[in-house]
């Protein structure tokens, strides 16, 4: 590996190679040296790495690697850790944050971008994406090592943790996305596309044109970059300069040899090309974050031309293995668009402290932690304000792949999944205290959306209030029987002070 990939210089490249030297630095990587097959084998080890909270893989020996090494592929880029003490460590490194970050340190620094003006991009005439290079005929996706992740799924998944870019037909507006893709055959891909992504709207946008889009797709990008991606940031916001005001640094970005479009100089790998407005071809089933694979479930997804590859030496291709509890699908989609509702919320006015997706509800849920004493300053009803409450998130583009809004008061910790189910199956009366929405977007993904009743792509969605009542009028009347609230703090820290003298394990 070059000299950037040394650790000490991780928190000022911000590049993939320092990340996956991060990560060995902190005890978190398992180097694969034998050889591994990217049939299902690969996808299998990083799915148990994910089930068990283990060391990221980095699978340096693919079946089917060619000899120019392309390409190496690291599972697990993003999930979680089994230590208490740095469980979130792999999206800190993320970040540059120290592994000890909490989930509340990782989103707070997400957002601090949207209050800072952006820092845009430095265009630099070169980069390690581009010592190596295949064209025209040298192309051959059915070729490179491309991953089959579930048994189940339609096809081999390249696209599970990369960055799509694409930019609007005037130029003003360039984004940066996740959106899975399948190789469709040597120099196509197929893949969502979906209304109200992002990605969307630009491909409407040159529909309108009558053009294809240009179009690249960069994978091993700066990890800021990938959760920035992964963010529901508002429309029109560009992410690279996003990314710079969060980092503190402008992005080196280098144009495409085949369009227009600018990508990250020290990105691993590049795929170039269009994204065509008239052809579609069958895409899926795959195996997505909720947890599911429903066989022989094709649609008809747009397809993705690939018309150069440039690389870096030595490639690292991510990978996420997603489906049930816990990987990347869990620990950035619902957690970014969770912290990207709490903004919204807060400019809305609502009282609204804190806000997560518990791991444990697939995704489908955000917490919000109300500010009890300013709710009760409103004297606000509770159906009023979970009709409020319901109304901005809901029709809001950072809402739309959350199907249920938990209300809870400052003794829940949003980011303990016990903490929340705790209070939303012992303070939220089914119906009584609920509002339904059923004249707003939903997200089709979502299981019982797409295979089960009613509309795939409208309602669905609810807003449990697990304040008491008491909490909208006179504060919290009730006393936690557990360790913290139902003893003496002298007699917790004795206890606490003698624990491991007793025989028991070290506390974290």
């Amino acid at each position: 590996m070059s000299s950037e990939t040394n650790h000490s210089t991780f928190s000022v490249d911000h590049s993939f190679r320092a990340f996956v030297e991060a990560l060995r630095a902190d005890n978190d990587l398992v180097e694969v040296n034998m050889e591994i097959d990217p049939h299902l084998e690969a996808a299998a080890i990083t799915r148990l790495v994910c089930e068990t909270d283990d060391k990221a893989p980095l699978f340096n020996n693919l079946k089917g690697m060619n000899s120019t090494g392309l390409f190496r592929i690291l599972g697990a880029p993003a999930s979680l850790r089994a230590s208490r003490k740095d469980r979130y460590g792999r999206l800190a490194r993320h970040l540059a944050l120290p592994p000890t970050a909490s989930m509340k340190d990782i989103l707070d620094k997400m957002l601090s971008a949207s209050t800072l003006p952006p820092i845009p991009p430095v265009v630099v005439p070169t980069g390690p994406v581009k010592e190596h290079s295949l064209s025209g005929s040298e192309i051959d996706l059915t070729a490179l090592p491309v991953p089959m992740i579930h048994q189940a799924d339609g096809g081999k998944y390249i696209q599970t943790y990369g960055m799509h870019v694409v930019q609007s037909p005037d130029g003003a507006w360039t984004n940066w996305s996740i959106a899975r893709a399948m190789v469709r055959d040597k120099k196509h891909l197929t893949g969502l596309v979906i209304e109200p992504q992002h990605i969307w709207q630009i491909h409407q946008m040159w529909k309108k044109e009558g053009k294809d889009v240009p179009w690249a797709l960069c994978f091993g990008v700066p990890p800021a970059a990938i959760m920035a991606s992964s963010m529901p940031i508002p429309d029109g916001v560009t992410e690279a300069g996003y990314v710079g005001a969060m980092t503190g640094r402008a992005l080196e970005l280098v144009k495409c040899d085949t369009n227009h479009l600018l990508v990250p100089a020290n990105a691993e790998i590049v795929l170039e090309g269009t994204l065509s407005i008239s052809e579609t071809a069958d895409e899926g089933p795959f195996g997505e974050m909720h947890g599911y694979v429903f066989p022989g479930d094709t649609h008809r997804w747009p397809v993705y031309t690939v018309n150069k590859i440039t690389y870096r030496t030595n490639p690292i291709m991510p990978m996420s293995a997603c489906g049930r509890l816990t990987d990347e699908t869990h620990t950035m989609i619902g957690a970014l668009a969770a912290a990207e509702i709490k903004r919204v919320c807060q400019l809305a006015g609502l009282p609204i402290k804190e806000s997560f997706s518990p791991f444990e509800s697939q995704v489908t849920w955000v917490a919000l932690q109300v500010d009890t004493a300013k709710l009760r300053e409103s004297k606000i009803t509770p159906k009023e304000f979970q009709k409020k409450v319901g109304g901005v998130v809901f029709n809001h583009k950072a809402g739309y792949t959350i199907h249920r809004l938990v209300l809870v008061g400052e003794d829940i910790d949003v980011y303990d999944g016990r903490d929340v189910m705790w209070a939303f199956s012992t303070r939220c009366r089914p119906s009584a205290d609920e509002t339904f929405f059923e004249d707003v977007r939903g997200f089709p993904l979502v299981p019982y959306m797409s295979h089960g009743t009613g509309s795939p792509t409208q309602g669905g969605k609810v807003v449990s209030d697990a304040l008491m009542p008491a909490e909208y009028t006179t504060g919290a009347d009730w006393q936690a029987a557990d360790f913290k609230s139902s003893y003496p703090e002298g007699l917790q820290e004795k206890v606490r002070a003698n624990w491991e003298a007793m025989g028991f394990r070290k506390l974290d």
